[in-house]
């Protein structure tokens, strides 16, 4: 039965398990961006997210309670001064798993993992690409002939 397995233990003994999220999480911090099984991206987004949460408010205590999941003075310094700048304003939902396929040699799912705000791609507050139009004629049609004609019955007056 499974009555009280709140998480994936995904094969491996408590402080493996631990050990291997908290470096998962220091690499998504320094890329942005990781590659993974499915499993391991539903266990690390579990894992990360409060922790992200937690680097919203820069106070010592927050710091030190990142640091005792991750062991990683740089990566909690990322965290701090240039992560949680960007997601300051989210709610939540700072990771975004996206499917790959399977791998090439034991046939596993794979997914990536990625920080919401480092993608241009996705991100709908981002740079947008200039619309182009699609009818010649408006562009000449505004042009050239408007001001041809207008400055042409001013100077017949």
């Amino acid at each position: 039965m499974r009555h009280g397995k709140k998480h994936n233990h995904l094969g491996r003994t408590t402080s493996h398990r631990k050990a291997m999220l908290a470096n998962m999480t220091c690499s998504l911090i320094e890329h942005k961006r990781i590659n993974t099984t499915v499993a391991k991206a539903k266990a690390l987004r579990v894992f990360a997210e409060p922790l992200i949460t937690k680097s919203k408010s820069d106070t010592t205590h927050n710091r030190r309670v990142v640091f005792s999941h991750l062991r990683d003075k740089y990566a909690v310094t990322e965290l701090f001064k240039e992560i949680s700048v960007k997601i300051g304003d989210r709610p939540g939902g700072y990771l975004r798993i996206i499917k790959l396929g399977n791998r090439q040699g034991d046939n596993a799912p794979m997914a990536m993992v990625e920080l919401v705000d480092y993608n241009e791609l996705y991100n709908p507050n981002g740079k947008k690409a200039k619309k182009t139009t699609r009818r010649g004629r408006s562009k000449k049609a505004d042009s050239p002939q408007v001001e041809g004609t207008a400055s042409e019955e001013k100077s017949e007056e």
